[in-house]
């Protein structure tokens, strides 16, 4: 399992003021925000409500205490947060044990950070139970550090999430590049003061400064990212 809280003062890749990539996991990196509407989609239907398709948008790439929090509210279903909770994250790891498949460019994308030494962390809002298994895909040689959604006071939409990651990786969030497929996890990034390349999932994303929009993963590479630090 990687370690949440690295030694400081990860080297930085010479000749560049990219000092580190912060990756987002779920609809970045694996192809699991259809999973996750799924698993949502399931669970309520045993409770005996049909979500509407419409709240899609809605829930994807926040906390799932926003998330769930929504759907109670929006279905009434008679469930508390907690138990909820529960049900979503078994059946997510229930739905991965058949097979986990990355986003197009992700695997080509986090072998060639590894490959040039650039100090690289996962940031997700899932749960650390949900991150340790997706690593096993994602490959956890690949990574300086991990964070998740419930290992930080605040997260995504806030800049909590990046913020750690910076500090523990001993880099200036302004010299990080962060990759993000969500609204909600493109502001979190952009609180915290990181260059954002978003790559849309579920819903559009409009361009904006300090944001950059690509279709595809396979779009992004190192010399991609190193081109989006500002100069001095």
């Amino acid at each position: 399992m990687t370690s949440t809280v690295p030694a400081l003062g990860t080297r930085t890749a010479e000749g560049s003021a990219l000092q580190a990539v912060l990756l987002d996991m779920d609809g970045t990196l694996v192809d699991t925000e259809g999973f996750w509407w799924d698993v949502e989609a399931e669970v309520f239907a045993r409770l005996g409500h049909t979500l509407d398709d419409s709240w899609r948008h809605v829930v994807v790439g926040g906390p799932m205490s926003r998330s769930a929090g929504f759907l109670i509210e929006a279905t009434g279903a008679d469930i508390t947060l907690a138990e909820l909770s529960v049900l979503l994250n078994q059946g997510f790891e229930e739905r991965i044990g058949y097979g986990l498949p990355l986003m197009p460019g992700a695997a080509r994308l986090l072998a060639e950070l590894s490959a040039h030494g650039i100090p690289t962390a996962l940031v997700s809002a899932s749960h650390r139970r949900i991150i340790d298994r997706v690593l096993t895909s994602l490959g956890p040689r690949h990574f300086a550090l991990t964070v998740a959604g419930d290992e930080v006071s605040r997260t995504k939409p806030h800049p909590d999430p990046y913020l750690f990651a910076a500090a523990g990786l001993g880099v200036d969030p302004a010299r990080c590049a962060v990759v993000e497929d969500t609204a909600t996890g493109v502001a979190s990034a952009e609180a915290a003061g990181c260059q954002v390349v978003a790559v849309p999932s579920v819903a559009p994303i409009a361009p904006a400064p300090r944001r950059t929009v690509v279709p595809s993963l396979e779009q992004v590479d190192l010399t991609f990212l190193r081109a989006l630090m500002p100069l001095g």
